[in-house]
């Protein structure tokens, strides 16, 4: 019997390791170092013949364990570590170990790197040089993208460095191993085995995030529970600081106001009662004597029937600035969310955090940073961008997006988010004229902040593949390159990203860049059109629902949003509305009063218009909002069509997933056209378009569809 089980492990062990036995399933990511061909391989070698590093630190072992398992990966031989230099030496240096190297890291900061083609004693080697062995890693992480994606590896002159500080990502993971608005599995966080079992999936997660700049991770729910903060779950944390910490990355918490009420029976938790106070700072102690380099907290206050400061008639900054007092011996930082979504039903859901939070202005303490979503309601297809950005000069705002998609297809729908993230950071505010972007709000040039900082509200999750699907990857890969170097394009970043994933082949580069480009706006076509928003179903927020009018609070309620009726669609946000443009610098509110200056693509958002009103096309209201639903599914006809034609590139798994997503998304796609269209046009009693074809069923048919088990809805 023994003999026979030996046999069996013997065939199982050979099976796991011959050729092609491992199918590719997403888990590697941008790190997937695939083998290249036989020219590039020798290219590849002969630009890192060995690897010369100073010294040894834990992140300088990983930034050169890095090196060796990518050029191994790609080439099939680890070049070795050595301390003399050789003809195509890849050499990683600091001004401590090497400094006959002037100006090389000058305003590079502590995280930046410079890669640099030089010669050394007539021997021509690539530089990686930096100010710390973290700014290597960085360095180190770029010169395998280039290597991976198929640039040119000769005469390089690259200098890069962030001007955002924090560069974070927010788990909203619940302690019980849920996650949500999550679509990706269960959290990744094992919090019933941790502190012991430290999976190896955790250091993955460094590594991947290390590459593209992210330094620091929130690791639990903003919707937060007070046991987060007790000591078992305090030493969970420091497990996954201590590996972290290598890679350059912070852990930080969410925390619940009512924290010391829950855990240790205060009876208040009034930030200006000492005793309240005094418990703070003793917890800070707690968590920095196990996380020395804990980053501070993140704050969801006052929203959502979460408990804040405003229950005791305090404002958000007493209720920040208590925390800050508690953080500052330490070096930490509060993070103080502008999502207010309150519950006294005011004339305009999009003014509430500008009205609360715009008076504070000055007020915060300074190692407090107002954490500010990128639009005004909540991560819809496409919203203007917040009026908030611009609107607060003397207090440093972190911006949010949010990389998990709860409103645009969630994990089957391929909606690359880097256009979404990239119009919103480009989006000009006017604070100080022409040229105040929301990118020099956040980078702190602007105003003259140095805490800075991006926060992205993680896609990640127990899934093999990480994020749910392997095109969802790609917009946590977009976040965290536009987190490190705003200007960069969302095309650039699509096609390192696209050329890492699958292959650097231009014959799959292109049609795949071509995909992503137009997909998010695909998106807004079929569910959100003209500036549209929140016509999602309630609650799950998956598939359409403008009819909802029923629940309790009005702006629970799609028709909130699209205020349609026979008479035209579209929310007043003039001063004959809500007043909404006036929290605008005056030369965006004086355009945006205007129909016909405001830009189209957000029209809708700030005008009720008759159904017969004119676009810039020509086209009535009705026939280009009709337009618009129809035009969404054929991009999605027109990306299986491409995706089809890729079929010999692609690996079969994965090429099998996305082709089955997309089908999936092609039907959802259709499913919105038509119960949106379906549902406007009982209002408007207009026929449809020529060539525009009739919903496949009665609006009725669309109004019983139910999804109690949609993911992610907690």
């Amino acid at each position: 019997m023994i003999a026979r089980l030996l046999c069996w492990m013997i065939a199982l062990t050979a099976a796991s390791w011959a050729p092609g036995a491992l199918a590719e399933d997403g888990y590697d990511l941008w790190l997937r170092y695939a083998r290249t061909d036989e020219a590039r391989s020798a290219d590849l070698a002969a630009h890192a013949t060995i690897i010369v590093a100073p010294g040894a630190s834990p992140t300088l072992n990983v930034a050169i364990a890095e090196l060796q398992r990518g050029l191994a990966g790609m080439t099939g031989v680890a070049p070795a570590l050595s301390g003399t230099m050789r003809q195509g030496a890849l050499w990683l240096a600091t001004p401590a170990s090497a400094p006959a190297l002037p100006g090389e890291t000058a305003g590079l900061g502590g995280e930046g790197y410079a890669i640099r083609s030089i010669e050394v004693d007539g021997k021509a080697v690539t530089l990686i040089a930096a100010n710390s062995d973290l700014g290597l890693l960085h360095g180190a992480c770029h010169w395998l993208r280039l290597a991976q994606s198929g640039a040119s590896l000769d005469r390089l002159d690259i200098r890069s460095a962030p001007k955002i500080r924090l560069r974070l990502l927010n788990h909203w993971d619940n302690l019980n191993g849920t996650v949500e608005r999550g679509y990706a599995g269960q959290s990744i966080w094992d919090w019933w085995r941790l502190p012991d079992w430290k999976a190896p999936r955790y250091t993955d997660y460094a590594r991947a995030n290390a590459a593209i700049g992210i330094n620091g991770t929130v690791l639990n729910n903003v919707n937060a529970k007070a046991d987060s903060l007790t000591a078992p779950y305090i030493a969970k944390a420091a497990a996954l600081a201590d590996l972290f910490r290598p890679y350059g990355i912070k852990v930080y918490l969410s925390v619940r106001w009512t924290a010391p009420m829950e855990l240790d029976g205060l009876r208040t938790a009034d930030p200006r009662d000492p005793a309240v106070a005094g418990w703070w700072r003793a917890k800070a102690d707690e968590i920095y004597r196990a996380i020395p380099d804990f980053g501070g907290f993140l704050v969801k206050a006052n929203s959502e029937g979460q408990p804040g400061p405003q229950d005791y008639k305090r404002t958000h900054a007493d209720g920040a600035n208590m925390l800050a007092a508690a953080l500052k011996p330490h070096g930490g930082i509060v993070m103080w969310r502008a999502f207010v979504y309150a519950h006294d039903n005011p004339d305009d859901r999009a003014k509430q955090a500008y009205a609360d939070f715009r008076p504070l202005d000055g007020q915060f303490a300074d190692n407090v940073i107002v954490q500010v979503k990128n639009g005004a309601i909540d991560f819809q297809p496409r919203e203007p961008f917040h009026p908030l950005f611009g609107a607060m000069p003397k207090t440093p705002l972190m911006m949010e997006f949010q990389i998990t998609k709860e409103y645009l297809g969630q994990s089957t729908h391929l909606t690359y988010l880097g256009p979404l993230f990239k119009e919103a950071l480009d989006s000009d505010t006017f604070a100080k004229g022409a040229g105040s972007t929301v990118a020099k709000v956040i980078d702190g040039s602007l105003d003259g902040h140095r805490l800075t900082g991006i926060a992205g509200v993680a896609n990640i999750g127990a899934d093999r593949d990480w994020s749910g699907s392997i095109f969802n990857q790609a917009d946590w890969y977009a976040f965290g390159r536009l987190a490190w170097d705003t200007s960069l394009s969302a095309e650039a970043i699509a096609r390192e990203w696209a050329a890492m994933t699958f292959s650097p082949d231009p014959k799959v580069v292109e049609p795949i860049v071509g995909m992503m480009m137009g997909s998010r706006e695909a998106a807004v076509d079929y569910m959100t059109p003209l500036g549209l928003a929140h016509m999602m179903d309630t609650g799950h927020h998956y598939g359409p629902g403008p009819w909802v009018s029923d629940l309790a609070r009005p702006e629970w309620n799609p028709v909130y949003y699209h205020r349609a009726d026979a008479d035209g669609i579209g929310f007043d946000r003039t001063d004959s509305g809500s007043g909404a443009i006036g929290q605008y610098a005056p030369a965006i509110a004086t355009r945006l009063a205007n129909p016909h200056t405001t830009p189209e693509r957000h029209l809708l958002w700030f005008h009720h218009l008759p159904w017969d009103y004119r676009l810039a096309s020509g086209e009535t209201l009705w026939d280009g909002l009709v337009r618009r639903y129809d035009r969404g599914p054929a991009y999605v006809a027109g990306m299986q069509t491409l995706w089809a034609s890729l079929k010999p590139h692609i690996d079969a798994r994965r090429f099998a997933q996305t082709e089955a997503f997309l089908t999936i998304q092609h039907r959802e796609a259709l499913w919105w056209r038509d119960a949106s269209i379906a549902y406007f046009q009982s209002l408007a009693h207009r026929p449809l378009p020529a060539g525009s074809p009739a919903p496949a069923h009665d609006l009725n048919w669309y109004k019983t569809q139910r999804f109690p088990y949609a993911p992610g809805h907690s």
